[in-house]
């Protein structure tokens, strides 16, 4: 029976899955629950994760959320998984392990908390919060300064100081492709200083090519939309703004 993966390819963990599937020639089916329609809190989806979030997977009688176990099961599950995603050295392993964990409470909690409060939350019903996105940005600073002076030290271009990108750099990367929904000259402050981040992102890109653009299109769609609303938005309190100074004017 086919993988099935039930997937928004808005949220970062669901195109992290995706995409390892893709480069790693395993056959699946992609099962959207589009998460602007809250349809992850549909009864039939809560029996395949009971938290209500994607990614998740089924396959066969075997169901699983939750994108770095996820990650882990595909790397073991399937054959022709190349071992530099997840090799089978026990400290190799390890050590992945320990940028996955680092990961949640870190780079995952930072980028997601600024990107809801400061960019989705309308689309989710909720107001914009400033406060809690500045609070989130010095976090995602934080983390950036942090993959590169601990995480990204070595010969390598990957993390850990390897030469081929594992499922670390996957999850970790397409966490940070989230930030292209920020107004440009925002993304460009939080990312301009981090050099090596910039690059690291670019070699997994390539690394992971065509699949990476293809599955991150509906991310620059969305980026291109906001643009635009921006725009509008910011056109008319131009005009507004003129309304209030002609009159005292003529």
């Amino acid at each position: 029976m086919k993988l099935k993966v039930y997937a928004d390819r808005l949220s970062q963990p669901s195109r992290a899955v995706i995409i390892f599937c893709k480069v790693n020639g395993i056959d699946f089916e992609e099962i959207r629950v589009d998460l602007s329609k809250r349809q992850q809190l549909a009864s039939e989806f809560k029996e395949i994760n009971p938290f209500q979030k994607v990614p998740a997977i089924v396959d066969g009688r075997f169901k699983l959320f939750e994108s770095h176990a996820i990650l882990i099961y595909l790397a073991c599950s399937f054959p022709g998984v190349a071992d530099h995603w997840y090799p089978a050295d026990v400290s190799r392993k390890a050590k992945i392990h320990s940028v996955l964990d680092w990961h949640h409470s870190n780079l995952r909690q930072g980028a997601a908390g600024l990107i809801l409060n400061g960019v989705l939350a309308p689309v989710f019903g909720l107001p914009l919060d400033p406060q809690a996105a500045s609070k989130s940005e010095k976090l995602v600073s934080l983390s950036l300064s942090k993959i590169e002076s601990i995480w990204l030290k070595g010969n390598g271009r990957f993390l850990l100081g390897g030469f081929q990108p594992s499922i670390a750099d996957l999850s970790l990367v397409c966490e940070i492709l989230q930030l292209e929904l920020l107004d440009e000259k925002d993304r460009s402050r939080i990312l301009g200083p981090h050099k090596k981040v910039q690059q690291w992102i670019e070699d997994t890109r390539n690394a992971t090519r065509p699949h990476f653009d293809e599955v991150h299109d509906i991310l620059y769609k969305a980026k291109a939309k906001f643009q635009s609303q921006r725009s509008v938005a910011a056109n008319g309190e131009r005009e507004s703004s003129i309304k209030k100074v002609l009159p005292s004017k003529m």
